[in-house]
């Protein structure tokens, strides 16, 4: 059931007319309820003859003809309301075309006003995507298009000339062994772009995407990663001048994983290392009073999870032996755990040798992927905003938002 405004609610029309802020020649015609649904709709037109700017030159023309268009504006009281509008087409005859009028009220081929669009984005920055679509009472797939379109024209927008220096790595983008991978800019810790997977396709997936954005790959020196296959034959074909670093990070992991090999071995003939795992993995200066006597009891003694992590304090020291004898010292703790006797050392000695030079290039390059452990906590942020997100590219469009902090315009929009 819809009913018309009387001439006694003037007051109502007069309010509605300064909240959507109009201009010549747009005027707000009448205003109807619908009772059922329970919305406002607002009925905007032109008078004849009126004179409207031609979107490619400015010229200003007669409307040709006119195109019935809806959007959503932003609620009032709590009721939906709607915008109508004839919106005419020019028939230009300085550039010889028939052009639609862009309205200022909202973008090109949008359903929702502007200031809708803003209060959506101002939502979905704060709260799951899924729980904002509820408050606003649309469905979550037009809200996402929304959210991409502003994240998409934040991201065209960002600056890759000065980019030299990426670090990449893989995180979890659900469960089942799903990943994205995220490229980095080091020096300004912005994450420049993230794709699907982890194998070396997305190498040539950000040498396409730089591509595009006009960057020559040779400008790319310098490469983080992992110790990862893929990572590497990825930055070597794709990116042949750049060098690669090994992240410190990911070295010491691999070493931590090595003593736990060991302990674990080791705990069936010594029950005492049962339930000690974490003593030999934390850094001694994080360990509580007790656990730090327990672990000195344990490390003097004659035990090959002692002589490890012996091997991993030593590996520890690299990272702070001065540059010219780093070379010199990395050779030698290759050879003490060569000579170790503890297997899982041994294998390790293999691939710390293998890896030697991007190990060493740190004492060039000083890149980790610290600044990517961050990046992951955001990650998991978005994905909880992303709950629900349906596809891969909603959760990567949450990231750029996420981790970049995007500064869109319409995130600090006053709500009418």
């Amino acid at each position: 059931m819809w009913s018309s405004m009387s001439s006694s609610d003037n007051l109502i029309a007069e309010m509605f007319k300064v909240a959507l802020e109009l201009e010549e020649p747009w005027k707000l015609t009448h205003i109807e309820y619908d009772e059922k649904d329970e919305a406002w709709h607002l009925f905007i037109d032109f008078e004849r003859g009126s004179l409207f700017a031609c979107p490619n030159c400015g010229t200003a023309c007669k409307a040709y003809d006119a195109e019935k268009k809806q959007w959503r504006h932003l609620d009032f009281w709590n009721w939906k309301t709607y915008m109508h509008a004839r919106v005419p087409r020019t028939e230009c005859l300085n550039c010889n075309k028939v052009t639609l009028v862009p309205v200022k009220w909202s973008r090109s081929k949008s359903h929702f006003t502007l200031k809708f669009d803003a209060w959506a984005m101002r939502l979905m920055a704060e709260m799951p995507v899924n729980a904002a679509a509820w408050e606003l009472r649309e469905h979550d797939t037009r809200l996402w298009r929304i959210f991409h379109y502003y994240v998409d024209q934040a991201m065209a927008g960002l600056d890759l000339s000065q980019v030299k220096r990426i670090a990449v790595d893989e995180t979890s983008s659900r469960r089942g062994h799903r990943y994205i991978t995220l490229f980095v800019d080091v020096d300004t810790k912005t994450v420049l772009f993230a794709t699907e997977g982890k194998g070396k396709d997305t190498l040539t997936r950000f040498k396409q995407h730089l591509l595009e954005k006009g960057v020559e790959t040779a400008r790319i020196k310098e490469f983080c990663c992992d110790m990862s296959t893929a990572f590497i034959s990825g930055v070597e074909e794709q990116f042949p001048k750049a060098e690669i670093t090994f992240d410190k990070f990911h070295v010491m992991m691999l070493v931590n994983e090595a003593v736990d090999d060991v302990r674990k071995a080791e705990q069936k003939e010594a029950p005492q290392l049962k339930r000690t795992k974490y003593l030999w993995l934390k850094n001694e200066t994080n360990l509580k009073e007790k656990q730090k006597e327990e672990l000195q009891g344990l490390k003097d003694s004659n035990l090959k999870t002692g002589r490890a992590y012996r091997l991993k304090l030593a590996m520890q020291e690299l990272w702070t032996t001065p540059h010219l004898l780093a070379d010199v010292y990395l050779r030698e703790w290759i050879g003490w755990a060569r000579r170790s006797q503890l297997e899982p050392m041994m294998d390790l000695a293999k691939t710390v040798k293998k890896h030697e030079e991007g190990i060493l290039r740190w004492f060039h390059s000083r890149m980790t992927n610290g600044l990517l452990e961050g990046i992951n906590g955001l990650v998991q942020a978005a994905k909880q905003k992303a709950r629900g997100y349906r596809n891969v590219q909603n959760l990567i469009a949450m990231v750029y938002m996420t981790a970049n902090k995007l500064r869109l315009p319409m995130l600090s929009a006053r709500r009418s």
